[in-house]
């Protein structure tokens, strides 16, 4: 779609925010009738995570200061969830993934995969979202290989294709190096979105908010 508006969307899939991000962008685009093509881009808010994972709650309950700050911060995101269709089940989850693998195969599929160029995008955005899903709602751990072969797999991909190739190391150099890129250029949190290379918005706003930001970037310049 050459004439599709792009957005752009920095996200890490170990995010919640990003989930429910995604979902309120969904509601605005379902509110107008512009064409637009989303791109995701890589963001890590852990890059420190060893490949093997490490122990979910502990991690946050150092990070966000006790069990009971870590209570009200998961009851927050599972109210806001539960307003996009989200089921948080927190508590199922028990180690924190590295998301590198999980962006070199979101990376991958965006650039055709097994299911050809013309159907990237649809494809990309159907894994994300599984991603997300068995990640938070399943406690999948989305930093094994195995794991994410059988998404990519759900998704239409071929299961020991995937994971042959996410075994390797191909494509991560790419994936570090635009994440790097990113924060360079200041953004330091996530989901953030980009819309017509002209206008960011950060957080997961509302759907009024992103719909907003999208019409106005299409608007013609003052220039």
């Amino acid at each position: 779609m050459s004439d599709a508006i792009p957005i752009d969307i920095v996200s890490d899939v170990a995010c919640p925010w990003c989930f429910i991000g995604k979902r309120h962008l969904e509601a605005a685009l379902a509110q107008c009738d512009l064409p637009v093509s989303i791109r995701w881009l890589p963001y890590f808010l852990n890059p420190d995570t060893p490949p093997e994972g490490e122990a979910y709650r502990p991690f946050l309950e150092r990070k966000f200061g006790g069990a009971a700050a870590l209570e009200g911060i998961w009851a927050r995101v599972r109210d806001a969830g539960v307003k996009t269709g989200i089921d948080f089940a927190f508590e199922k989850i028990e180690l924190r993934a590295n998301t590198l693998a999980a962006h070199r195969l979101i990376e991958r599929f965006q650039q055709g995969g097994d299911a050809g160029a013309s159907n990237a995008a649809n494809a990309s955005n159907e894994l994300v979202e599984r991603l997300f899903h068995a990640g938070f709602c399943e406690g999948r751990f989305i930093g094994d290989p195995a794991v994410l072969a059988d998404i990519a797999a759900a998704c239409g991909e071929d299961r020991d294709e995937t994971l042959a190739w996410l075994q390797s190391n191909a494509n991560a150099d790419a994936v570090i190096a635009q994440e790097a890129r990113l924060r360079q250029l200041g953004i330091s949190g996530v989901p953030f979105f980009i819309f017509n290379g002209r206008l960011a918005v950060s957080g997961a706003q509302p759907p009024d908010v992103l719909l907003d930001a999208l019409r106005q970037s299409v608007e013609p310049s003052d220039d």
